[in-house]
């Protein structure tokens, strides 16, 4: 694989990425796939999707992992419903994700992903230290199959998503940055994050937004790349910086504008091919 490989946020059954075929017409040769539904996650699909993958030419670099009952609809949703975090739901998503790891182990892919959600910001809360114990159960089994665990920027400053891996102690965690998450919760300015996390960022997301007028309490607006507040040329010097040279995945979760969506996307290939030229 070359540096800074583009790649794109896909998706089969489940999630809001492009499909497969999007990518092969726009040229990208990575993808990150969100995991598909839990019917689908045979080892049968398993061989017809690498198949697939090997005609046309794409490495699968992560699976991200997403549970039924999930909403970005507000900060507060987020809170209530996102990842391993809500306590109703964390045991069976825990076992979810140990099964969609175990699919992405069949597809050969040595990284599972996910957004963990809301983690509190005082570590001497009770739920703190369950979200602690569940992330080190996923950690656990990811590494029973040879795999890392990425979690999604976004909801965690920097400070405090360093001070959780540092608490979990699992040597397999790491970090999938995505700079517009930071911008559009709120939770601080990208590029100084990227040197601080440096040697956890293990794969990242190409994302744009702009910020809220009331940051951390009401979400940001996402943008297509280049349009928003991130500053993508300072955002690949930083990666730069810190010596990633892995994929830059494209997320552009627009899928009830197809067109559109597959707009802004070879839009962006073409942005981050620029750059690529110009930084490297």
């Amino acid at each position: 694989m070359a540096d800074w490989e583009i790649g794109v946020f896909t998706s089969i059954d489940a999630g809001l990425g492009v499909q497969l075929e999007v990518a092969h017409e726009l040229g990208i040769k990575t993808i990150q796939l969100h995991a598909p539904q839990r019917s689908s996650r045979t080892p049968d699909n398993a061989e017809k999707f690498l198949a697939r993958l090997e005609e046309l030419g794409i490495e699968l670099t992560a699976v991200f992992g997403g549970f039924e009952g999930e909403s970005y609809a507000d900060i507060p949703t987020v809170t209530e419903t996102v990842g391993l975090v809500p306590p109703k739901t964390r045991a069976a998503r825990l076992q979810e994700m140990k099964e969609i790891a175990d699919f992405a182990s069949l597809l050969g892919c040595e990284v599972i992903a996910l957004h963990l959600g809301f983690v509190p910001h005082d570590p001497t809360l009770p739920l703190y230290q369950e979200v602690l114990e569940v992330t080190r159960q996923l950690c656990e089994h990811a590494k029973q199959n040879d795999q890392a665990v990425h979690l999604e920027t976004g909801q965690e400053t920097a400070e405090g998503l360093l001070a959780f891996i540092a608490d979990s102690k699992c040597d397999n965690l790491f970090i999938n940055f995505d700079p517009a998450n930071m911008v559009l919760y709120g939770t601080g300015e990208p590029i100084e994050a990227v040197r601080k996390l440096g040697p956890f960022i293990r794969s990242v997301h190409c994302k744009d937004a702009l910020a809220s007028d009331q940051p951390g309490v009401t979400w940001g607006r996402e943008m297509p790349l280049g349009e928003g507040q991130v500053g993508m040329e300072n955002y690949l010097s930083a990666l730069k910086e810190i010596g990633y040279l892995g994929p830059l995945t494209i997320e552009r979760e627009i899928p009830q504008e197809p067109e559109r969506q597959k707009a802004e996307i070879s839009h962006a290939a073409t942005l981050l091919t620029e750059l690529r030229k110009k930084l490297l």
